[in-house]
């Protein structure tokens, strides 16, 4: 039998043999905590966004608009993002170049857009985000029935890296609806 001594001389010996990583070293838990933050801030990127600033006059519900092509913002998809949010919300459209609209197109979308340029997260390359855009809807005689705004939110990038599609839902459905979600 081993005494006391001889026995904590032993465990001594043994923790001494073992690697330092599993007993004193942080730094794992360090790793999972950067790893956590990363893919917190991941998460916030791509985050909805939010319509602000509305203006809305409580007329009747629309069916049908042309939208005012702006060839601008160099985004892609922007236009395609557009009707397909409008279609979400019942309304049909199609698109104009500026001046060249039928005499059926009773309401007009016209919108202004920012696009800059940055390295998502986790990611190697550039790329063009929509980091502004700004949708008004006009009666054929240029009245204004309704606007709303996105804007990447400075503090935190919310919604930065998420589609040009999730970021201007909520302002399409804004500008036709008149509420803000």
């Amino acid at each position: 039998m081993l005494d006391s001594l001889s026995r904590g001389c032993l465990c001594g010996a043994l923790v001494a043999a073992l690697s330092g990583c599993s007993i004193f070293n942080v730094a794992p838990t360090w790793e999972l905590v950067k790893a956590t933050g990363t893919a917190t801030s991941a998460a916030l990127n791509y985050g909805p966004g939010k319509a602000t600033n509305t203006i809305h006059h409580g007329d009747a519900p629309i069916q049908s608009v042309c939208i005012e092509y702006n060839g601008q913002p160099q985004l892609d998809d922007l236009v395609p993002a557009l009707q397909l949010e409008l279609k979400v919300q019942g309304v049909s459209s199609r698109v104009f170049e500026p001046g060249s609209g039928g005499p059926d197109c009773r309401y007009w979308v016209r919108y202004a857009a920012t696009v800059h340029w940055a390295v998502p997260p986790m990611g190697g390359a550039h790329r063009s985000y929509l980091s502004a855009a700004t949708l008004s809807l006009h009666r054929a005689n240029g009245s204004l029935m309704g606007a709303s705004s996105y804007l990447v939110d400075e503090n935190f990038a919310i919604s930065k890296w998420a589609s040009t599609r999730r970021k201007l839902a909520p302002v399409v459905k804004a500008v036709i609806t008149g509420f803000e979600s």
